[in-house]
């Protein structure tokens, strides 16, 4: 197995019950993931510091929103050259000048939050600059991890991230972040962020940069075949295709409502609004890790597709309650169930892109993947707080709960899904 580290001679045979930790016995994995594992934890307070430093320039949830189509703009308009970009370039020197812009622009915003020069259209900019920044580091990340680990621990190692994600983006990260600056002020906020993409950044550049070893150099074409060809592999497997589909309308319906209006939900119906806020995506999150794990401590599913549809589907269901509920506790407890619909699906989206799409094209297939999948991600913040003036929030979410269902069930349907999967297994 080629590798851009250094990698050990595996240990024998990882029992079941810790499969989903038999890729840490690889050195270079376990820094990879310690910095990637602190990159997270500060991409988890960054979302509520900012949120809440929004709120502190202009309580406007169209300002909000603004801030929000910004990073999404980032995101979709340069991750097809991130796609490129990792089939080309060392992707180990990808994620550590991620990390350097994600340093760069959070330390630009604590320092002007503190001299008290920040204004909308700072954080703006700022969340166009990290929008590229993950737009670049996805797809490094995925194409890495197939020359880093034995195809077998693929599964495992999405895992991995599958839990400490949510737990540490969505559940601690949030959580903090909302008790901290509750306590303080944003910069506060944005100064301990900084200093964990600091911490990461250290750990990335510790790592040993070794040459691909067995591994013949490709000869490259014109950027656009490169990326026509990326393109025709998604067109012509219909299970990709269609999972694909779905993907950008549940992005539409679903991620503005949580990312820009459960803020204000928090805000107005408990008294603590930063905290609540806070504890609500930490649910979610701590139900991610849950069906991460869930999904991980086992072999893939025989109907891998028809699983994962089918979580991913029923899973956003308990969306109907966010929406209505003025009760913390069964808001904490919904968002729990709609992350553990998330997290459990895309463990195993995760891997099948990395056993099903031929290494070499890996970088460019989950650039299309995310562009696809995250095409209307800035339409759906640029809308979803002008749209929550005119249709009520229950209405949205109601919306948000029960679509993704129906999508899933069409999919299934006409990418002849079952079929796929048992003359495929993985």
């Amino acid at each position: 197995m080629s590798s851009q580290f250094d990698v050990e001679t595996p240990e024998p045979r990882t029992t079941d019950r810790w499969r989903v930790f038999a890729p840490l016995r690889f050195r270079e994995y376990r820094l990879l993931i310690a910095a990637v594992s602190l990159s997270i934890f500060a991409e988890g307070m960054w979302t509520v510091v900012a949120a809440l430093q929004v709120i502190a320039l202009d309580n406007d949830p169209a300002a909000l929103s603004l801030v929000a189509t910004c990073l999404g703009t980032g995101l979709v308009c340069f991750v097809l050259v991130g796609g490129i970009a990792a089939d080309r370039l060392n992707r180990r020197n990808i994620i550590i000048t991620v990390e350097v812009v994600n340093l760069a622009v959070v330390s630009t915003i604590a320092v002007l939050s503190w001299s008290g020069a920040l204004r909308i259209w700072h954080m703006a900019v700022a969340a166009t600059c990290l929008g590229i920044a993950v737009a670049f580091f996805f797809p490094a990340y995925s194409a890495l991890l197939p020359r880093l680990l034995p195809a077998e621990q693929l599964l495992a190692a999405n895992g991995i991230e599958g839990m400490v994600r949510p737990v540490l983006q969505q559940a601690i990260g949030p959580a903090a972040a909302g008790v901290l600056v509750g306590l303080t002020f944003p910069w506060i906020g944005a100064t301990t962020v900084a200093t964990l993409f600091a911490i990461g950044l250290a750990l990335l550049v510790a790592t040993r940069p070794a040459a691909v070893a067995g591994e013949e150099p490709i000869d490259h074409k014109h950027v656009l075949h490169d990326l026509r060809d990326g393109f025709a592999f998604m067109t012509r497997t219909p299970w990709l295709l269609w999972t694909l589909l779905v993907a950008s309308v549940y992005v539409l319906v679903v991620l503005g409502p949580i990312e820009v209006l459960v803020p204000f939900i928090a805000e107005q119906r408990f008294a603590d609004g930063p905290r609540a806020y806070g504890f609500i995506m930490a649910g979610f999150g701590l139900g991610s890790a849950f069906g991460a794990l869930a999904v991980s401590s086992t072999r893939m599913p025989r109907r891998y597709l028809t699983a994962m549809m089918a979580i991913w589907g029923l899973g956003a269901m308990p969306l109907i309650v966010v929406g209505t509920t003025w009760s913390f506790p069964l808001m904490l407890t919904a968002a729990f169930f709609v992350g553990v619909g998330d997290g459990a699906s895309m463990v195993i989206w995760g891997t099948l892109l990395q056993r099903r799409v031929p290494t070499e094209m890996l970088g460019r297939v989950s650039s299309l993947d995310f562009f696809v999948s995250l095409v209307f991600l800035p339409v759906s913040y640029a809308i979803a707080g002008p749209l929550s003036k005119i249709v009520g929030m229950q209405w949205i979410f109601l919306v948000s709960g029960l679509l993704p269902a129906a999508l899933t069930a069409i999919a299934w349907t006409a990418g002849k899904m079952r079929t796929d999967e048992l003359a495929n297994p993985v």
